[in-house]
C-alpha cells in the first residue's frame, strides 16, 4: 500500500477503492482509534467503545485492499487484544449490508476467533459467501429482508456459536447500510434493528467477555440514516432506551 501512494492526485487500486496522497494517514488513524479502543475496554476505562472511523476496513484482506478497504480495523484491533492483552477468544460480529470477506480472509480456520456475519445475498464481494469455516457463521439474507426475519436469523445462527464460543471480546463491524434507506443495498432494517444486535452483542459481553465491547464503523451512505442508526447504535451501548429521533 505504502508504494501506491501517489504525490499527488488519485490512484486506483480497484474499480471501488481509490487512493490519494493522505489516504493511508487516514487509514492509520482508523485503524490506531480501534487499537485505543481495545487498549480502554482493557483497561477498564470504558466497558465499550465506538469507533466512528473512516475510511472503512472490513474488505480488506490479508493481502489486498478493496471495497474502499485498505486496512482491516477490525482485524488490526484483534490482533492487538491478542498481543497486548492475551485475549483468547474474540468475537467478530458483523451486521454490514455487505459480508465481511477481508475479515474471514484474515481469520479463517482460526478457532480462536469466531466470525459472524450477516449480509445481503447474493451481492458483493462475491467472495466467501459460501464459506465453510468451522469458525465463520454465515447469515445471507435475501434483497428485501425485514426486521423480523433479520432477529429471527440472528437468533437462530449467531446466538448458539456465541454461547458456545464463550468470547472474551466481542468485536463489532457495525456498518448501516442495511438500513431500508440506505441505497447501497436492499435490505430493510430500522434503526431500531441497530439497537436490538448491539443490546444482543452487549449481553454476550456481559456473560463472558466483562463487558467489553469494541465497535468499529464500516458502511453507510445516506447520511440521514447513518446518523440515525449510529445514534441508536450510541443509546444501546450507553444503556439507554431506544426512542424514535423525531
Amino acid at each position: 500500500l505504502e508504494k501506491c501512494v501517489p504525490d499527488e492526485g488519485i490512484v486506483t487500486l480497484d474499480s471501488d477503492t481509490m487512493m490519494n496522497p493522505e489516504s493511508l494517514k487516514a487509514a492509520r488513524v482508523a485503524a490506531g482509534a480501534v487499537i485505543r479502543g481495545v487498549d480502554q475496554v482493557y483497561k477498564r476505562q470504558a466497558d465499550n467503545v465506538f469507533c466512528a472511523v473512516r475510511p472503512p476496513g472490513h474488505h480488506a484482506e490479508a493481502a489486498d485492499a478493496m471495497g474502499f478497504c485498505f486496512y482491516n480495523n477490525v482485524a488490526v484491533g484483534a490482533a492487538h487484544a491478542r498481543a497486548k492483552y492475551g485475549a483468547r477468544r474474540i468475537a467478530i460480529l458483523d451486521f454490514d449490508v455487505h459480508q465481511c470477506n477481508g475479515t474471514i480472509d484474515i481469520f479463517k480456520n482460526d478457532p480462536d476467533v469466531l466470525v459472524c456475519t450477516s449480509f445481503q445475498y447474493p451481492f458483493y464481494p462475491w467472495r466467501y459467501l459460501r464459506s465453510e469455516w468451522q469458525n465463520v457463521v454465515n447469515t445471507p439474507l435475501e434483497a428485501g429482508t425485514d426486521s423480523a426475519a433479520f432477529r429471527t436469523a440472528i437468533e437462530r445462527q449467531w446466538l448458539p456459536a456465541l454461547h458456545a464460543f464463550k468470547p472474551d471480546l466481542v468485536m463489532l463491524s457495525a456498518g448501516f447500510d442495511a438500513h431500508r434507506e440506505d441505497p447501497m443495498g436492499d435490505l430493510c432494517l430500522e434503526d431500531e434493528d441497530f439497537y436490538w444486535v448491539t443490546h444482543l452483542a452487549m449481553e454476550i459481553a456481559a456473560l463472558y467477555a466483562d463487558n467489553r465491547v469494541v465497535s468499529v464503523l464500516e458502511g453507510g451512505y445516506n447520511l440521514t440514516s447513518l446518523a440515525s442508526s449510529s445514534e441508536a447504535h450510541l443509546k444501546a451501548l450507553l444503556g439507554l432506551p431506544f426512542t424514535d429521533t423525531p
